[in-house]
């Protein structure tokens, strides 16, 4: 296999509409707050969150190797399971530890320029709680996400921090408007990972890794995901009624009958894997129509 190949596709850069989303939504908060927008800042912004979303996949693959996760599981699928570039052979565990933590330089370094032409220091609080939450997702001695603390580091990571990172190099300031505004888009987020925890199940249990679904079981789980998924546009509406949001982000239900066809699935196979998968990929399907269509309300 072409080894470019491999170093491209090994950080997973399908699910980077995990921070393109939330990106984008930051950046269009603050032309709607300001009346300008930077394109120059926007993509240096959108490159560092890509680095640091490369280096969590990376690393990650690395401590779920270590720690046998990804080596029982015989359920990989498209959305689980990591890459599978090191339980395969392709690469070797210190290349993709290496090439995680190179990741996270990239960003660093893209953090201080941006703290340098902005002179924004509170842009690096920001940024360094989304790197530790991103290393220590799987590395030692936190294991965030070998516990039930897992989807909520990852809605916090990919919702507030990257919106309102996103907000604050734009608008150099941070607004509780664009931080209620994240919230959709972190509850979805945090739905991805917690949807695609199933297929997982049995190798999580075997390797320790209690996450809310192997500590509550399935069944119980598929429960929780039509709620929390719900969740996500009852926060647009009451954003709405309280004027926090533009009437506009109304829009994002379009994605309602996305949401109904996933909780239906969800609730029906949930310990059926193959039958599960179109739930899984309607999940990130949600995820990235709603906060494109939230993004172009605070456009309009």
């Amino acid at each position: 296999m072409n080894k470019i190949f491999i170093w491209l596709t090994a950080p997973r850069p399908q699910f980077f509409t995990a921070v393109i989303v939330p990106v984008s939504l930051g950046a269009a908060a603050a032309f709607r707050a300001t009346g300008a927008l930077d394109w120059g800042l926007f993509w240096l912004a959108l490159v560092g969150a890509i680095f640091v979303h490369a280096g969590l996949n990376l690393t990650n693959d690395y401590y779920d190797y270590l720690s046998g996760d990804d080596v029982v599981n015989r359920q990989r699928t498209p959305f689980s399971g990591g890459s599978g570039v090191l339980p395969k052979g392709i690469l070797k565990p210190k290349q993709v530890f290496i090439a995680g933590i190179l990741c996270f330089i990239i960003t660093i370094m893209i953090g201080f320029y941006l703290v340098y032409i902005l002179k924004g220091y509170l842009l690096l609080l920001i940024g360094g709680l989304g790197i530790f939450l991103a290393f220590f997702y799987t590395a030692s001695p936190l294991k965030i996400g070998y516990t039930r603390l897992g989807e909520l580091a990852t809605g916090i990571g990919f919702g507030p921090i990257m919106v309102l990172g996103s907000y604050y190099v734009q608008a150099r300031k941070l607004s509780w408007e664009a931080f209620w505004a994240s919230m959709p888009v972190g509850i979805l987020i945090a739905l991805v990972l917690y949807i695609n925890e199933f297929p997982d199940y049995e190798a999580d249990k075997i390797s320790g890794k209690n996450n809310t679904v192997v500590s509550i079981g399935r069944k119980k789980a598929a429960g929780y995901y039509r709620w929390f998924l719900l969740s996500a546009y009852a926060v647009v509406i009451v954003g709405v009624a309280l004027k926090i949001f533009p009437p506009a982000t109304l829009v994002t239900f379009i994605t309602l009958p996305l949401a109904i066809k996933a909780i239906n699935i969800a609730t029906a196979n949930y310990d059926n894997v193959n039958k599960l998968l179109p739930a899984n990929a309607l999940t990130i399907a949600i995820h990235l129509s709603l906060g494109i269509l939230l993004t172009l309300a605070y456009i309009y």
